[in-house]
């Protein structure tokens, strides 16, 4: 086990152990967390510094990829230390859910402060998990080779102009499940398996790869468009590296389905994992986490949109994409739809 500690902060990684033995002793004093990220941004390194800070509350930390840290959970069952389990889109949390890893949480000020389209579906018991921040599935394309008013929704990228243009991640991957939910949701199960096919039929490669190598690939002209998330495309706008200048430069980039249902927006979002020692710690964080400093903290350290929509935001880069319509579909219907989702991409041969 690596053990490296910011302040208060203490971030491990663990090789071979549990993480149960890893936490020890620790889980059952009253001024700890044990939190299970999927999240990798450097920046949120002072989201959790902050909360530290003004609760006194020490924060262990472990990060991993998301289909690890379900593994991991549902391998130390019971015995588990983890008190809150953060992940990074509706796909994701879907499957903790579904795995019944969180807990439902009464909070009244979560209720007040973060959309019901933006978390789980609420019980007499409570809710499961909560969205904290916001991100937009958008399309960038190849200013030289395609004419963006022919790539102004998703159901145009499936159109046979496009034919050897389009580039995604994999259809297996959440990102691409989830943006296939919203639009089984919002045009059908039979509408989106014909958009399945036709985009197919339009890869300019098999997909492969983030969406930074989408948007590198679409600059570089191996693809004429592709579907990216917000903050991958603001990260590189905003990026000093000339090599990055170079390649924006050859992107151009816009808000799918303006004149339909809105673009399709994701979650990122958090619930109290089943099992959690330090209940009580763990909806302090995740109220602290709708808190207007926590919600700006995402926005101007990892170019998400708040969850909270009354939190006022100070990143230019972000304004510089104006403002744009959102689908109005709810979360949780989009994590109904992920089983259907899967179905659909692989009877197209999504790869």
């Amino acid at each position: 086990m690596k053990a490296t500690t910011i302040g208060k902060l203490t971030r491990l990684t663990v090789l071979g152990a549990t993480m149960a033995a890893a936490f020890g002793a620790q889980a059952d004093t009253d001024k700890v967390l044990n939190l299970y990220s999927a999240r990798h941004y450097q920046t949120d390194e002072q989201l959790y510094g902050t909360f530290t800070k003004q609760t006194g509350i020490k924060i262990n930390r472990i990060e991993a990829d998301d289909a690890a840290l379900l593994e991991r959970l549902k391998g130390e069952g019971a015995k588990s230390p983890a008190d809150v389990i953060l992940m990074v889109d509706a796909a994701r949390l879907a499957k903790a859910d579904e795995a019944g890893l969180f807990q439902p949480v009464k909070s009244a000020t979560l209720d007040a402060r973060i959309p019901a389209k933006l978390h789980a579906a609420s019980t007499n018991k409570g809710t499961d998990w909560y969205g904290f921040s916001t991100r937009a599935r958008v399309i960038v394309y190849n200013k030289d080779k395609v004419d963006p008013k022919t790539v102004a929704s998703y159901a145009s990228l499936a159109d046979p102009k496009h034919k050897g243009q389009v580039c995604t991640r994999s259809g297996s991957h959440p990102y691409m499940l989830s943006l296939v939910g919203a639009l089984i949701a919002r045009d059908g199960a039979a509408a989106t398996t014909k958009w399945a096919e036709g985009m197919v039929a339009n890869f300019a490669r098999a997909p492969r790869g983030g969406d930074t190598d989408q948007i590198k690939a679409v600059a570089t002209g191996e693809c004429g468009v592709a579907l990216a998330n917000s903050y991958y495309y603001v990260r590189m706008a905003r990026s000093d590296k000339p090599e990055d200048k170079a390649l924006m430069s050859k992107v151009g980039f816009l808000w799918p389905d303006q004149a339909g249902a809105g673009t399709h927006v994701n979650v990122a979002g958090a619930g109290v994992a089943k099992h959690a020692s330090n209940r009580d710690n763990a909806v302090k964080f995740l109220e602290y986490l709708a808190s207007d400093e926590a919600q700006q903290y995402f926005a101007n350290g990892n170019n998400e949109w708040p969850a909270v929509p009354t939190t006022k935001v100070d990143n230019p880069a972000l304004a510089s994409l104006g403002d744009f319509k959102a689908e109005t579909v709810p979360i949780g219907t989009i994590a109904k739809n992920l089983p259907e989702a899967q179905r659909i991409l692989d009877r197209a041969g999504y790869k």
